[in-house]
């Protein structure tokens, strides 16, 4: 398994950061990789939605990967799954109040499953697996230069 974290501080009240997050929608402007997110079953933003990402594959095709939000907890913690696709992950936003603001911490886990599961406990790709979930939850700080541009609620 392959674990990262990251965190920042944004100038925004918590549930203004949720409510950002929970928009699945969103993740194309702060998420490399990510060129669209449509809601494809539930209700958008509520445990159970599910949505289909459609995120750069290495030959720069499109490639569909389905996120599940199993958990939302309103202005405290979003967590999903990558239900289908490259890399099933799981993951979350958590977020605390602090007086200059909004800490997040985004963290992200891997688990290799079948063959690629063998390759990863023999060392092949848990060097690569981890480098690319530190990657992906540093662009958390991509999220804060944009939530930085927004009015304060």
């Amino acid at each position: 398994m392959a674990f990262a974290e990251h965190e920042v501080l944004i100038r925004h009240d918590a549930m203004a950061v949720y409510l950002y997050l929970l928009d699945a929608t969103n993740l194309p402007l702060w998420r490399d990789g990510v060129r669209s997110v449509k809601l494809t079953q539930g209700s958008a933003g509520t445990k159970g939605a599910v949505y289909r990402k459609m995120v750069e594959g290495r030959s720069g095709l499109s490639i569909p990967a389905d996120l599940k939000i199993t958990e939302a907890r309103p202005g405290a913690e979003i967590q999903f799954r990558v239900t289908s696709g490259l890399g099933q992950r799981a993951g979350g936003y958590y977020l605390s109040s602090e007086a200059s603001g909004t800490r997040v911490r985004f963290a992200l886990e891997f688990q290799p499953e079948g063959r690629f599961g063998v390759l990863h406990r023999l060392g092949f790709l848990s060097r690569l697996a981890q480098r690319n979930l530190c990657s992906e939850v540093a662009q958390l700080e991509r999220l804060n230069d944009i939530m930085e541009l927004q009015p304060a609620a």
